[in-house]
């Protein structure tokens, strides 16, 4: 066995997987990889305990248990026709608007992060439902992608949320709570796009071609008729989940269960269900759930080698000891997260990050769920930054190739989001209310 300091390890733990990352090694090998290999060279077989313990208590929490459902939830919306029909009222009252499908774009994808919860379905169901609708009227290629991007990301921010899920086992908070404090984050983030679009398409008329008026020469009974069709199923599923939360009916993993029961009912109501859907459902459910896991377990190994041999100490140390005090740390912290955006999907950053982070919220003063709230509307740049964009994947994976989308057209489009994020942080730093206040007011 080798001695080292702490210091040491931690240089050579975090070193060691930035390499994995660099030549392109699977997030879950590299991270395992060098959990096991430093950690047997330090304090030998003991290490092999050691991830076992952490493993097996990653596996038997009750509170990860509702990621496959929500996982479930969102396949099973995706087959049905519930955000066509939305998008097909919304667009009879925003379309006469400059911008206006790109508006539609975005309150269709904050409707839909209320139900879905997963990026790669709500983005999957923005492309397919406009995009073909922004380009076969004349919108540019970059307002188009940057608003189904954006749209879609808020997938992982607004319940019922994955990210919120793994942040809580992780943290050991009330996933309740955290439900509810991500609601008015999300539906900021979800305001400053839409004033985003807004401005610069009247800045920028070429951007998007006002719509012809014959489009929109429909009855107002039937527009109204559209609305309420479209919006009594969007209700069904977000009372199923979040309503038993906030009431105090059933906890999170319960209402996952009614959630996933809510969209199976729905697509019968839409007839779209079938066997032929249930195996296809299930199927992602069981990818997408087992592609979370993996990169769980190869992170808890690494955290729980990391943590024993006394590096979250030298990690906690060297954050509080920043100038500027708790604001200082606060920030280096922000920034830690926002960087790794760029090389690691939210996943990996949560399971690596939370464990060692997450005690030093109350050592700087700050409240639990509003440090984690923060952590997690930061953690929404993860998937519209590059080279590990992921809404970028998924969209033009879907993108029409008649259409010439292009990474550039997609990276120029989500760059304002970017900075829109971080200008939704900074109200939440000046107005910490806009976290706090729903939490405040739950039923125990």
């Amino acid at each position: 066995m080798i001695n080292a300091s702490p210091e040491v390890i931690t240089i050579v733990m975090f070193g060691g997987l930035a390499f994995g990352l660099l030549i392109g090694y699977p997030l879950a090998f590299s991270i395992a990889g060098v959990g096991l290999i430093v950690g047997y060279l330090i304090i030998g077989p003991k290490v092999f305990n050691i991830v076992y313990l952490q493993m097996f208590g990653l596996m038997r929490s009750y509170v990860l248990l509702a990621v496959p459902l929500f996982i479930f939830m969102g396949c099973m919306l995706e087959r049905s026709l519930m955000a066509k029909t939305m998008y097909e009222a919304l667009y009879l009252f925003l379309g006469r608007i400059r911008g206006g499908l790109a508006l539609v774009t975005i309150l269709l994808g904050t409707i839909i992060a209320a139900c879905v919860g997963v990026v790669a379905a709500a983005v999957s169901m923005l492309t397919l439902l406009a995009l073909p609708e922004m380009m076969r009227r004349g919108y540019n290629k970059s307002i188009a992608s940057g608003a189904i991007c954006a749209a879609g990301n808020l997938g992982i921010l607004i319940p019922p949320s994955i990210m919120l899920i793994v942040y809580a086992a992780m943290a050991k908070l009330s996933v309740g709570k955290l439900y509810m404090a991500a609601i008015f984050p999300g539906l900021l983030l979800s305001a400053l796009y839409c004033i985003y679009i807004l401005i610069t398409c009247s800045l920028q008329p070429q951007l998007a071609p006002i719509l012809p008026p014959e489009e929109f020469r429909v009855p107002l009974t039937k527009k109204v008729s559209l609305v309420i069709v479209s919006i009594i199923p969007t209700g069904f599923v977000i009372l199923a989940v979040l309503g038993t939360i906030y009431l105090g009916i059933a906890p999170p993993t319960e209402a996952a269960a009614a959630g996933a029961l809510a969209t199976t009912i729905l697509a019968m109501a839409y007839r779209k269900f079938n066997l032929r859907v249930l195996k296809e459902v299930s199927l992602d459910t069981l990818l997408i759930t087992s592609f979370c896991m993996f990169i769980g377990a190869g992170s808890v190994a690494f955290t729980g080698v990391f943590l024993d041999l006394g590096c979250g100490k030298v990690v906690q140390n060297l954050v509080l000891a920043v100038p500027l005090g708790r604001w200082g740390a606060f920030l280096i912290i922000m920034f830690m997260y926002f960087i790794l955006g760029f090389l690691v999907d939210w996943i990996g950053i949560m399971f690596i990050m939370v464990p060692i982070v997450a005690p030093i919220a109350p050592l700087l003063g700050f409240d639990p769920i509003w440090f984690g709230m923060m952590i997690c509307v930061n953690l929404q740049t993860a998937s519209l930054t590059p080279p590990l964009a992921y809404a970028m994947f998924y969209l033009q994976g879907l993108a029409p190739p008649e259409f010439g989308i292009t990474t550039a057209d997609i990276m120029r489009g989500m760059a304002p989001y970017i900075v829109l994020i971080l200008i939704g942080l900074a109200l939440c730093v000046v107005f910490p209310q806009i976290i706090l206040w729903l939490p405040e007011k739950m039923i125990a």
